[in-house]
């Protein structure tokens, strides 16, 4: 049976989703899990994959991952409880031959927590710069792959303590959503208008914008055409994510006090 899972984690102590040897990754955790479970033995004959990649630092709420195995009850009774506390599925579904989470996707939203104040109006204002189709050679790191990408959706509003920046489109180029947040930021400081963001979207690119630091940045949501059933969170989960909640709470409120230049604490040893 082809099963898919929406999952969740805290990219704090992953070095990227992606897996890679002798590193502990988000794909490397959830493959062993189902090791341990004996749902499949090798991942590749299970057509393991995921919907995208995220880079070491960056959080998901709703990644997709889907396989195929013969104990499809005992992965939906017990992956939670083998996946480690910073990894929990929150959903499954029962997919289709020739279903891939990455390629079957219409759409991906990202949202990004500023832990800095800055005027959310503006910055709501600039956002709408983004929507349609443009070249983002200036917002990522291209490489070989078209610099030309829609987007479908994006606004900024305040959630608690925490500026938040969302953005839906069909796809992104590697660092494109953090880079859109530090122009984002520069009009919330008052630095830059919308205009700028205007003019870096059509002019030749001098100079790409830098990228907001990975911790702010959550992959937020997918729509790959899949209606998913809901998984209870495994009690060790829950308690992590309360933790990991306040704590990055208490960061916004630490760092609305701070210099510019130390808004961003290193939370890779955290």
């Amino acid at each position: 049976m082809n099963l898919a899972f929406r999952f969740s984690y805290f990219g704090d102590r992953f070095f990227g989703s992606q897996m890679q040897p002798l590193l502990r990754t988000v794909e490397g955790e959830f493959i062993e899990a189902c090791r341990r479970l004996q749902v499949f033995d090798d991942w590749r004959e299970a057509n393991f994959v995921t919907a995208g990649r995220t880079d070491r630092g960056v959080h998901a709420r709703g990644q997709v991952c889907s396989f195929s195995t013969d104990r499809p009850e005992r992965a939906v009774r017990a992956l939670n409880q083998v996946l480690p506390a910073d990894i929990w599925c929150t959903a499954w579904a029962g997919v289709p031959d020739g279903f891939h989470p990455r390629y079957s996707t219409a759409s991906r939203t990202y949202r990004y927590y500023f832990f800095s104040p800055g005027n959310a109006a503006a910055m709501h204002e600039a956002a709408q710069e983004f929507l349609g189709r443009h070249d983002f050679s200036a917002f990522a790191r291209v490489g070989d792959r078209s610099p030309e990408r829609r987007i479908l959706a994006a606004r900024v509003f305040k959630d608690g303590p925490f500026t938040v920046f969302e953005v839906t489109g069909e796809s992104f180029l590697w660092n494109m959503v953090r880079c859109m947040a530090t122009a984002l930021e520069r009009v919330g400081r008052g630095e830059a208008g919308a205009g700028e963001i205007a003019r870096l979207l059509t002019a030749p690119v001098e100079q790409r914008i830098p990228a907001a630091p990975p911790e702010g940045l959550i992959l937020w949501d997918i729509d790959c055409g899949v209606s998913f059933a809901p998984l209870p969170i495994d009690e060790k989960s829950r308690r992590y994510l309360a933790d990991r909640y306040r704590y990055h709470a208490l960061m916004a409120e630490v760092s609305a006090c701070l210099a510019p230049d130390d808004r961003w604490p290193d939370t890779s040893r955290i």
